[in-house]
């Protein structure tokens, strides 16, 4: 599909990237880079690439399709740095979890290099770090595409077959729809399961003893790297507190439910909850 992939930053998500292109040989050469040499040794160690570049424009040169996998907000100053020295028909594109800021800005950009159009697997982890990638992570999962419109057709389709060829299902809309949609489905739930490990912390920690899988399953996430969150929180902070007030709302419903000594409404609501996370065993 490609002849050369460069993986900018690989950590989970782009580490899997390297393992899953291979298995499937849908590039002739991969090229990773990393900010720590450590990582960049461990990366053509564990076969997730064929090179490792000592910098990101070394990594880039003679690539036919870019993919930055770092830190959202270290993805716009690697753009502006690499994007002069990519050829204008490459394919470049990000894992990020944010998108409104990141293309919007990129656009600007465009005028030095090939087109940005933002990508976001839906496929991450509370884990983080290369040695827990995996070759079938992207299997079955989502991925959204937030093009703009200096985007061509064919530009789009280019990207949409990569990430299909990874074994995903993939989603195009507007940048501002995806930051909509995953501050709701991925950064809210993140923000409540912080909160939940939160207040509980601050409880007896003899409690914790008796812990039992639910609790470890509602906190999971929550585990999640606290820097790599905290900007996400940022750049869709808005998208976020929309979210956070509309479950405000839904909780104050249970809370005075249970107040007034309402079973019924707590049933009812109970049973709502219940209908949409079994549809989730179905998707």
């Amino acid at each position: 599909m490609f002849r050369q992939i460069s993986i900018i930053g690989p950590g989970l998500l782009g580490a899997s990237i390297g393992l899953a292109v291979r298995e499937r040989k849908l590039a002739g050469k991969i090229v990773a880079w990393s900010r720590r040499a450590e990582t960049r040794l461990k990366c053509l160690q564990n076969g997730i690439c064929d090179e490792i570049a000592e910098t990101a424009a070394d990594a880039v040169k003679g690539s036919d399709c870019v993919i930055l996998c770092t830190p959202v907000q270290t993805i716009l100053p690697l753009l502006e740095e690499i994007l002069p020295l990519l050829d204008p028909d490459a394919a470049i594109t990000d894992v990020g979890s944010t998108k409104s800021l990141i293309c919007r800005q990129a656009q600007g950009l465009s005028s030095k290099g090939p087109v940005f159009i933002g990508s976001h697997p839906m496929a991450g982890s509370d884990q983080c770090g290369l040695e827990h990638a995996r070759v079938d992570l992207f299997q079955n999962a989502s991925c959204f595409l937030t093009p703009l419109d200096n985007a061509t057709t064919d530009q789009i389709l280019r990207l949409t077959q990569f990430w299909e060829a990874l074994g995903m299902t993939t989603e195009v809309i507007s940048p501002e729809t995806h930051d909509e949609i995953v501050a709701h489905i991925s950064h809210l739930p993140h923000a409540l399961a912080a909160v939940l490990a939160r207040y509980l912390g601050s409880q007896d920690g003899y409690w914790a003893n008796f812990a039992g899988g639910g609790l470890r399953d509602t906190s999971r996430v929550a585990s999640g790297d606290p820097n790599l969150w905290k900007q996400i929180f940022s750049q869709n902070k808005e998208e976020v507190i929309r979210s956070i007030e509309g479950f405000e709302q839904h909780l104050q419903e249970f809370k005075a439910a249970l107040l007034n000594n309402e079973p019924i409404k707590v049933e009812r609501f109970l049973n709502i909850a219940k209908n949409f996370r079994d549809s989730l065993n179905d998707r």
